[in-house]
C-alpha cells in the first residue's frame, strides 16, 4: 500500500483551517427541497404532504398568456375637465328661446344631468367605436384626484349628448321646429366634452396592468397530499411541487433548532476541505512546502466557493453567466494537469449545495472546465483566446441543451440563458489577465512566464550564445531530450525547458573551463592540479547562480541550476586524483555542493544533462551501446542517492530512460554512404 505523506509544519493547516471557517459562514442558512423530480417520472420518494400552507405559483407559460390578455384589454384613461361644465351651464341662460323661453329649465336639467355623467372627447390615438362596440368595456375616470371605473355606457359621446338635448327640446316644446330651434338658439354650443383622452397615463396604467399580473393562482394548506409515492408526476403535480419547493427553500420549510443546522454546515464544510486535503496529498504532496503555490490554490477554491454563495443569494439565474470556468485555466497556469482536475472537481461542490439546479450546474461546468484545459494549450495567444471562449460556450449549451431535452423540448427557446452562457465564455477570455496579477502576488511562475523565458532571443541565452557556444548547444540538446522524456511521464514540459535552457548559464563566467567551448590549441586545466580543475567546473554552479540573481529569473529555474548536478563528484578528475595516489579520504573538494532533485522535472534535467555530455564520447552509436550508456549514467545516480528526496517512481524512471534511449538512437542514427563520383554528369 502507497504511504500518504501528511505535512508536518501546523503552518500547512493553518489556511485549511481559514477556509474551513469561510466555509461554514458561507453555508445557506436555509434548508433545501431535497427531492429530485422530473414530469412523466414517478414520484420515487415516501408520500409528501404539505407542511404548511403555501400558494400555487403559476408557469412561465400561465403567466405569459395572462400578460398578453392584459395587454390587449388596454382601458383608456380619461380626466375631467371642469371648464366646460361651467362654462355650458353659464350659456344656457344666455340662451335666445324666444316663445320657447318655458324650456330653459328642461335645457339646464339636460345640460346638468350629460355632465354629472361625461361627454367624451373624440380622439385621433383612441378607437372610439371599437370601444363603444364593447358591452363590457371600461374607461378610467379621474376627478378630484381620484380615478374611477366606470362603465363605457354610461359617458355620452358628442352624438349621444347632441341627440339626447334634440330630445330634452322636443319634450320640452312640442309643436316646435326642433332643428331650427337647435341651430338658432345656439344650444349645440352648449355640448363640449369634458372627458379628455390621456394617451401617457393610459399607456402607463396598461404597462402596470401587464407587470402586476399575480404569480400565483390559489393556496394549498398544510396537511394536504402533494403527491402519493409511486404516484406519475403530471404537470399539475410538477406545478405543485415547484410551489412547495420555491416556499421551502425560502426557509419556510425548517421546523427544527437553528444549532442543528449549524452543526450540519459545520460537518459538510469538514468533508469538503477534508476532501480537498486529500487530493492535494495524493496528487503532490510537495506543494504543502511550496507555501506561495499552496496558498494560491487554496485561494482559487475559496474564490469559487465564495461566489456560488453569493450568486445564489443575489439571483440564481447568474450562474450561467460567471465564468467557472476560469477556475480551471486559472489552477492549469500553475499546476499539473492532474491536481487542476482534482481541485477543479471539488472547487464545483459548493455549487452543488448552493444553486437551486446543482446537478444541471455542476455537470455542465465540469464538462466545459474538463474542456478548456484541453484546448487551452492549443488556443491560449492572442485572439485564439476567443476559440476556446467559442469552444467553452458550445460545450455548455450542448449539456445544456441535454437537460433541457429530459425536462421537455418547450425549454429549449430559453435565449435569455444561451446569452448568458455566451457572455460567461467571453468573461473567462476578459478576466484571464487576472493571472499576471496573481504570479505577481504570490511570486508564482506561470506557463506562459516559462514561454517567455525558454525563448532563445532573451538577452541572458543569447548572452550564452555568445559567450559559450558550444554549451548553448548542449544546453539545446538537453531541452529537446528533456523535452520528450517529460512528455513521456505527464511532467511539466514547458518547466523543464526553461530549466534546461538555463542550468548552465554560469559557464558563462568562464567558458573556456569547458572542453566544449575550448578553442583548437588551448588547454585550459594544462597548468592546474587536479583538485583546482575540479574546483573550477564546480564553480559553474555557483556563478550560476549569481547570474540568476542579476537576470532575476525566478527561484525555480535557480532549483535547476543547484541540483542538476546535485550532490554527485566530477567524476573525471576525481579518477585522475585517485589513481595518481591521491588520499581516497581528501575528496570533498571533488563534490559538488549543491542539492538533490526533488521534483520529476530536476531528475529529468539531471539524468538528461548527464546522458546527453557523456553521449559525445561515445565512439559506436548502436542501440546496445547507447542503452548501455543510459543505463550505465541513470542507475550510478541512483546508487549515489540522487533520487532519494525526488518525487518520481521506479515505473516513471524506467519509462523515463526508454524515451531517452529512443530519443539518441534517433539523433545518432547512421547515415547513407554517398559512392564516389567517376563519370562528371552533364548539365
Amino acid at each position: 500500500m502507497e504511504k500518504i505523506n501528511f505535512p508536518k509544519k501546523f503552518k500547512a493547516y493553518l489556511p485549511l483551517i481559514a477556509l474551513f471557517v469561510l466555509l461554514v459562514f458561507i453555508m445557506p442558512k436555509s434548508p433545501k427541497f431535497n427531492y429530485d423530480y422530473r414530469k412523466g417520472s414517478p414520484w420515487m420518494y415516501e408520500t409528501l404532504i404539505a407542511q404548511f400552507d403555501f400558494p400555487i405559483l403559476k408557469t412561465d407559460a400561465q403567466l405569459q398568456a395572462e400578460r398578453e390578455k392584459a395587454g390587449l384589454n388596454a382601458i383608456p384613461y380619461f380626466r375631467v375637465d371642469g371648464k366646460a361644465s361651467s362654462g355650458s351651464m353659464s350659456a344656457v341662460s344666455g340662451l335666445d328661446l324666444g316663445k320657447w323661453s318655458d324650456a330653459r329649465m328642461a335645457i339646464s336639467d339636460a345640460v346638468t344631468m350629460l355632465y354629472s355623467k361625461g361627454i367624451m372627447a373624440p380622439a385621433a390615438s383612441l378607437n372610439m367605436e371599437e370601444l363603444l362596440q364593447n358591452s363590457e368595456g371600461l374607461i378610467y375616470v379621474q376627478k378630484n384626484r381620484r380615478a374611477e371605473k366606470v362603465p363605457v355606457s354610461e359617458v355620452f359621446t358628442l352624438e349621444e349628448a347632441s341627440s339626447m338635448m334634440r330630445e330634452t327640446l322636443a319634450a320640452a316644446c312640442p309643436g316646435c321646429d326642433i332643428d331650427s330651434l337647435y341651430s338658432a338658439a345656439g344650444i349645440a354650443s352648449l355640448i363640449a366634452p369634458d372627458l379628455i383622452f390621456d394617451q401617457q397615463t393610459t399607456d402607463l396604467i396598461h404597462e402596470e396592468s401587464i407587470d402586476y399580473v399575480s404569480v400565483t393562482q390559489g393556496v394549498v394548506r398544510a396537511g394536504q397530499v402533494i403527491v402519493s409515492e409511486g404516484e406519475m408526476v403530471t404537470a399539475e403535480i410538477e406545478q405543485l411541487l415547484d410551489s412547495y419547493k420555491a416556499e421551502f427553500d425560502m426557509g419556510v420549510g425548517y421546523g427544527g433548532p437553528r444549532v442543528y443546522m449549524w452543526l450540519g454546515n459545520i460537518f459538510i464544510a469538514f468533508c469538503i476541505v477534508f476532501v480537498l486535503f486529500l487530493a492535494i496529498c495524493y496528487c503532490n504532496f510537495r506543494i504543502f512546502d511550496e507555501y506561495n503555490k499552496y496558498l494560491y490554490l487554496l485561494m482559487i477554491f475559496a474564490l469559487a466557493a465564495t461566489g456560488s454563495s453569493l450568486v445564489a443569494d443575489i439571483d440564481s439565474s447568474l450562474f450561467y453567466l460567471m465564468p467557472f470556468t476560469l477556475i480551471s485555466l486559472y489552477l492549469l497556469a500553475f499546476f499539473t494537469k492532474r491536481m487542476v482536475f482534482s481541485v477543479y472537481f471539488i472547487s464545483l461542490l459548493p455549487m452543488l449545495i448552493f444553486a437551486p439546479n446543482g446537478v444541471e450546474l455542476f455537470v455542465m461546468y465540469l464538462v466545459a472546465g474538463s474542456v478548456a484545459m484541453l484546448v487551452f494549450g492549443f488556443f491560449n495567444r492572442g485572439w485564439l483566446q476567443f476559440v476556446t471562449a467559442l469552444i467553452v460556450f458550445v460545450v455548455m449549451t450542448m449539456v445544456w441543451g441535454a437537460f433541457r431535452l429530459t425536462d421537455g423540448i418547450s425549454g429549449l427557446t430559453d435565449y435569455h440563458t444561451v446569452l448568458d452562457m455566451g457572455l460567461g465564455a467571453l468573461l473567462s477570455v476578459a478576466c484571464y489577465p487576472l493571472i499576471y496579477l496573481f504570479e505577481k502576488i504570490f511570486k508564482l511562475v506561470s506557463n506562459t512566464k516559462l514561454a517567455e523565458l525558454s525563448d532563445t532571443n532573451n538577452k541572458l541565452l543569447r548572452l550564452l550564445a555568445d559567450k559559450a557556444p558550444g554549451t548553448f548547444q548542449h544546453c539545446l540538446q538537453v531541452m529537446n531530450l528533456a523535452d520528450a522524456a517529460a512528455r513521456s511521464i505527464d511532467a511539466n514540459v514547458l518547466l523543464v525547458r526553461a530549466g534546461a535552457l538555463y542550468h548552465d548559464i554560469g559557464k558563462i563566467s568562464n567558458p573556456q573551463c569547458f572542453t566544449e567551448n575550448e578553442n583548437p590549441g588551448v588547454q585550459y586545466h594544462a597548468g592546474l592540479t587536479v583538485k583546482e580543475s575540479a574546483q573550477e567546473i564546480i564553480r559553474h554552479v555557483s556563478d550560476g547562480l549569481a547570474l540568476a540573481d542579476k537576470h532575476g529569473l525566478p527561484d525555480v529555474i535557480k532549483e535547476f541550476i543547484v541540483s542538476h548536478h546535485g550532490t554527485t563528484c566530477t567524476g573525471y578528475f576525481l579518477t585522475k586524483y585517485l589513481n595518481d595516489g591521491g588520499n581516497p579520504d581528501e575528496t570533498a573538494e571533488f563534490y559538488y555542493d549543491g542539492v538533490k532533485p526533488v521534483t520529476k522535472e530536476q531528475v529529468i534535467l539531471m539524468v538528461c544533462d548527464a546522458v546527453e555530455a557523456a553521449s559525445r564520447s561515445l565512439k559506436d552509436y548502436s542501440p546496445e551501446s547507447i542503452s548501455a550508456l543510459v543505463d550505465r549514467i541513470a542507475d550510478g545516480k541512483a546508487k549515489e542517492d540522487q533520487f532519494t528526496d525526488a518525487d518520481i517512481s521506479l515505473r516513471e524512471l524506467n519509462t523515463l530512460k526508454e524515451v531517452i534511449k529512443s530519443y539518441l538512437q534517433q539523433m545518432y542514427h547512421s547515415r547513407v554512404s554517398y559512392p564516389k563520383r567517376k563519370v562528371k554528369a552533364g548539365k
